[in-house]
């Protein structure tokens, strides 16, 4: 299977504090990946640099398409629940048209085909009657379904998301997931997730990153390796329709 994305030595650091080390990662068509590591240990920036929204302090991001480097691929993006303004007066269907953006220029109209892309994914994520709602009138579920949207209503080549089971309660999470797993036949998937054992139970291949990357080219990891790369004991509860791993109590020695 043909790579999409190079990661080649990358660093990036913030106030003079090294967030990421010599990171290496290779990402392929289709591939599920899982980006998981504790909170603070560099994934939301690793995910930031492959957008383009920060600049590495040193290192290389390349693209490929058909195994031919590009200046860039299309990509879709879920960010985090933190950043989305719910107060904001804007229409379900005008977040999601706004997907679209990249698709015209700035002084033309939206066309008659943007909107049939629009009505059509509507459709297809179970978001009819909703349309003119605002986004600050639905619920995590249907707000999560929305922003899920705009993030693949372009047909991008890769979908990020950055936490995406915030916005929902756990008898969604099965659905989100399912909904992931038809979107990965046509499409590569990069998930960030703190929720270890749910991330494990769906995706194909797993990168662990707490300031370095270690990448797993399957999503078989044990308890063992987790609580080495998290520096935390790791559990395994079952419960509803998928495990969890969770990290115990437990208590760091202060550093010095």
């Amino acid at each position: 299977m043909n790579k999409i994305i190079e990661i080649e030595h990358l660093f990036a650091s913030y106030d003079n504090k090294t967030v990421l080390r010599d990171v290496n990662l290779n990402v392929y068509e289709r591939d599920f990946l899982g980006i998981i590591g504790p909170n603070g240990g560099g994934k939301t920036t690793l995910i930031k640099l492959i957008l383009g929204l920060l600049k590495p302090e040193s290192g290389e991001i390349r693209f490929l398409r058909d195994g031919k480097p590009v200046d860039n691929l299309s990509m879709g993006y879920l960010p985090q629940y933190s950043a989305i303004d719910k107060k904001f007066p804007i229409s379900v269907y005008d977040v999601i048209l706004s997907g679209l953006s990249r698709k015209k220029s700035l002084i033309k109209k939206f066309s008659d085909e943007h909107h049939a892309q629009v009505e059509e994914i509507i459709t297809h994520m179970g978001l009819q009657g909703l349309e003119k709602k605002t986004i600050g009138q639905l619920s995590g579920g249907q707000l999560q379904r929305v922003l899920l949207a705009r993030a693949i209503v372009s047909n991008p080549e890769i979908v990020i998301l950055d936490e995406p089971n915030t916005y929902i309660d756990k008898r969604f999470e099965s659905r989100l997931y399912e909904t992931l797993s038809e979107i990965n036949k046509e499409r590569a998937i990069i998930l960030v997730s703190h929720d270890i054992g749910t991330v494990i139970s769906n995706v194909k291949t797993i990168a662990c990153v707490n300031e370095t990357l270690d990448y797993h080219p399957d999503s078989e990891v044990s308890a063992e390796w987790l609580e080495e790369k998290f520096e935390c004991p790791i559990e395994l509860l079952g419960h509803g329709e998928l495990p969890h791993r969770i990290i115990k109590n437990h208590h760091h020695e202060e550093q010095k």
